[in-house]
C-alpha cells in the first residue's frame, strides 16, 4: 500500500497532467498575463508614477483572482461528480483527505506556475530603477497565499455542486464578500452606522482578504496574516472534506 505523501503526489500528478493537457491550461495563462501587464502598465498609470515599483501590479490581484481562479478550482470536483468518475476515485486505496490534498496542491501549483510567469515584470522594474525587491517577494508570497485562499473557496463550492457554472458564482460570491468586507468604502459605512461600531468595523476588516494582503504589498510578512490565509485555506479544505465524505457514504 502506498504511503500517504505518494498517494498525494499521484493525485496531484494526475490533475497537473490534466490541466495541461487541454488547451484551458495555457488559455488561462495567457489571459491571466495580459490582464496582468494591461492593469499594470495601462490601467494603473506605471509610467506616470516615475518610480520603479510593482505596487500597482499586486493591488490589482485581489479583482484578478476574482474570477480567473474560480474559473480553475470550478472542475475540480464538479466534473468528477458530472462525468461519474468521482465513485471510482473515491473507491481506490486512498483517503478522503489525499485526494482533497492531491487536487487542491495540483491546482496551487498551476496558479503558481502563471504567478511565476510574471517574472518579466520584475525584469523590467528592475531595469527601470533599484526597487526594493523584498517588497516585490513579499507580495509574490501574499499574492500566492490569496491565490490559494481562492481555490480552497472554489474547492468547497465545487464538492457542493457537480454544476461547474453554479460553482463559479457560488465562489465569485464568497471571493466577492472576502474583498469587500475590508473595502474602504464598505469599512466607512460601518463606521459611520453608529460611533459604537468600531467593533462592527474591526470584524469585517479581520474577514477581508485586502486587509492581510496590504501588509505583504509592503513587504512586511505578518504572522497573523499568514494565520489569517493557512487559516481560510484550513476551513475551506475541512469542510469540502465533510461534503466528499458525505458523497462517499
Amino acid at each position: 500500500m502506498n504511503s500517504p505523501l505518494t498517494n498525494i503526489r499521484l493525485i496531484a500528478k494526475r490533475e497537473l497532467v490534466g490541466y495541461f493537457a487541454s488547451p484551458v491550461a495555457y488559455i488561462f495563462i495567457v489571459i491571466f498575463l495580459l490582464l496582468a501587464g494591461f492593469f499594470t502598465f495601462m490601467v494603473s498609470g506605471f509610467f506616470d508614477r516615475g518610480e520603479a515599483t510593482l505596487t500597482a501590479f499586486f493591488i490589482w490581484h485581489p479583482w484578478l483572482y476574482l474570477f480567473l481562479v474560480p474559473s480553475v478550482g470550478m472542475r475540480l470536483w464538479s466534473e468528477e461528480r458530472r462525468s461519474g468518475t468521482m465513485e471510482f476515485l473515491l473507491t481506490l486505496p486512498i483517503t478522503t483527505w489525499q485526494a482533497i490534498a492531491g487536487k487542491f496542491l495540483a491546482s496551487w501549483l498551476f496558479l503558481g506556475v502563471a504567478l511565476v510567469l510574471t517574472f518579466p515584470l520584475v525584469i523590467t522594474v528592475n531595469h527601470l530603477g533599484n526597487p526594493d525587491n523584498g517588497v516585490i517577494l513579499g507580495g509574490y508570497v501574499g499574492s500566492f497565499l490569496m491565490a490559494g485562499s481562492y481555490l480552497a473557496v472554489s474547492c468547497l463550492t465545487s464538492a457542493i455542486t457537480r454544476n461547474q457554472v453554479v460553482s463559479f458564482i457560488m465562489s465569485v460570491v464568497v471571493c466577492l464578500f472576502l474583498i469587500l468586507a475590508g473595502w474602504p468604502p464598505v469599512t466607512n459605512f460601518l463606521a459611520g452606522l453608529s460611533p459604537n461600531s468600531t467593533w462592527l468595523v474591526d470584524l469585517a476588516s479581520g474577514l477581508s482578504v485586502m486587509t492581510h494582503f496590504e501588509g505583504f504589498q509592503r513587504g512586511v510578512i505578518d504572522v497573523r496574516d499568514l494565520l489569517f490565509f493557512l487559516s481560510l485555506i484550513g476551513f475551506s479544505l475541512v469542510a469540502t472534506a465533510a461534503v466528499v465524505r458525505g458523497i462517499r457514504e
